[in-house]
């Protein structure tokens, strides 16, 4: 099995305490986004919707324990997660929320 197959197997890294703001919240349930499939992606490595630069980052912030950013676009609606540094919480937030 490749190292890549292996990824989309197993975790990355581990997520700490997992939150989402309210916004982030009633924008998943009125769009029917499952916040568990998008925490799956985001810890398995499929960062979404960013540019090569900013996935190169996010698999350098693996190896080094940086913060890791992914975002996800349903149509109109952009949903980010971020796991941060220390791995200690993994937060669920529409971008304006940031």
């Amino acid at each position: 099995m490749s190292n890549q197959s292996k990824n989309q197997i197993r975790p990355l890294f581990p997520l700490g305490e997992t939150v989402a703001t309210t916004g982030a919240l009633k924008a998943m349930n009125n769009n029917s986004i499952s916040p568990l499939s998008l925490l799956n992606r985001h810890q398995r490595g499929d960062w979404g919707n960013l540019d090569d630069e900013d996935y190169k980052a996010n698999d350098l912030a693996i190896k080094q324990g940086s913060r890791l950013l992914s975002s996800y676009v349903f149509g109109t609606v952009n949903i980010w997660i971020i796991t941060e540094s220390d791995r200690s919480a993994t937060t669920i937030l529409l971008p304006e929320e940031y």
